[in-house]
């Protein structure tokens, strides 16, 4: 099987250590387990056995997972995977055949649409439009969706534009399935990064054919523990758990045991405050500086750690992020990795410092045009 290469990660994986400012990450700086764990809490982790654990994930942290989603969601509509990542891997390979058509929101982190492709599934791009506020036009969503479309995918809030679907749209694409009676695939990472502190309206629960993919890494600030979750019906949740026994089997016991306990409301509250006093201040940051860089629009996102700044000069994203890594040594990401030219993706979430000294060398070198 070939599978197609995953630009995105693969940029990112070769030069995001080699360069001296990494503005290419999309979460955000991550907490020390110092920082989120009691020194009994502490203690008693060092003195763990390091079990194989639950291979879908300890009742514990599912019942945590489940209480986020509301009373409708019990520990049977959770599996917890290795990121979210797995979690999206877990769905098309379940849902989906050779041969099946979905629609698919960009731009996007790009992991299901080449997934997909790889996999012989016809992928229709609908993209978002940013004269919408970086919404889908639910008329053009309507003609796409046929008979053969077998699952609509969003990413809610979105990467890379930051952006949260209006309760019409939701609506709407909600409506367009169930008419379709096809499935929903909705991954919202990001959920729990908005810059106002409420946090979006999930799609958990929308329709029986409704997958919600999540975890730790973007908006908690803890991606090192690799834990992410899948929300879905009973029967969905079975299929999937069985694939999961030939991937990962179970996630690391010393994150499910991490999880468990900082997904506790209150503690989960203070992370998810860290994050948000964090963004707004470092987006400020950045939309002051960029009032003064003509060379990029930068639309205020309203969540997430990450921001689609369109290109106002003559120039490719991947020439515009390659010569600035190359020359400058500030790693972005490349609006055709994301399916959307003409754009770049900023990340703002490390320390305000460390992001002022990027947009410094940003600026020298979009002094050049």
């Amino acid at each position: 099987m070939n599978f197609e290469i995953f630009e995105l990660e693969r940029n990112q994986s070769l030069f995001e250590n080699e360069v001296d400012y990494n503005l290419s990450e999309s979460g955000v700086h991550p907490l020390k387990l110092s920082e989120i764990l009691t020194q009994d809490e502490q203690d008693e982790l060092l003195n763990t056995n390091l079990f194989y654990g639950y291979t879908n994930g300890t009742p514990a942290l599912r019942q945590r997972v489940a209480d986020i989603y509301g009373p409708n969601i019990s520990i049977e509509n959770v599996l917890i995977t290795s990121g979210s990542a797995e979690a999206n891997f877990l769905a098309v390979m379940t849902q989906l055949e050779a041969g099946d058509e979905i629609v698919y929101m960009v731009p996007n982190y790009l992991q299901i649409g080449h997934l997909a492709r790889s996999f012989g599934i016809k992928v229709i791009n609908l993209p978002i439009r940013q004269d919408l506020g970086w919404q889908w036009d639910l008329d053009e969503l309507k003609v796409l969706v046929t008979p053969k479309t077998k699952m609509i995918c969003v990413c809610n809030p979105n990467n890379p534009t930051g952006a949260l679907m209006s309760d019409e749209v939701m609506v709407g694409v909600i409506e367009i399935a169930k008419e379709a009676n096809c499935w929903i695939l909705s991954d919202e990472v990001y959920r729990g990064a908005e810059l106002d502190g409420n946090e979006c309206r999930s799609f958990a629960g929308a329709t029986d054919k409704t997958i919600v993919n999540a975890g730790l890494s973007k908006a908690y600030s803890l991606p090192g523990l690799r834990l992410g979750w899948s929300v879905g019906s009973v029967d969905y949740i079975n299929r999937a758990w069985s694939f999961h026994d030939f991937t990962v089997i179970n996630v690391a016991y010393l994150s499910d045991w991490v999880a468990s306990r900082i997904l506790e409301y209150d503690r989960r509250k203070k992370i998810l405050n860290r994050t948000k006093d964090h963004l707004k201040y470092n987006l400020n940051m950045l939309c002051d500086w960029a009032e003064n860089v003509p060379a990029l629009t930068i639309t205020r996102p309203q969540a997430a750690a990450i921001t689609f700044a369109k290109l106002n000069i003559p120039m490719s994203s991947e020439e515009f992020v390659f010569t600035l890594r190359d020359k400058y040594s500030v790693l972005l990401t490349a609006g055709k990795w994301h399916g959307m030219e003409g754009f770049v993706r900023f990340g703002y979430g490390t320390p305000a410092d460390y992001v002022k000294s990027g947009l410094d060398r940003i600026k020298t070198f979009l002094d050049t045009f």
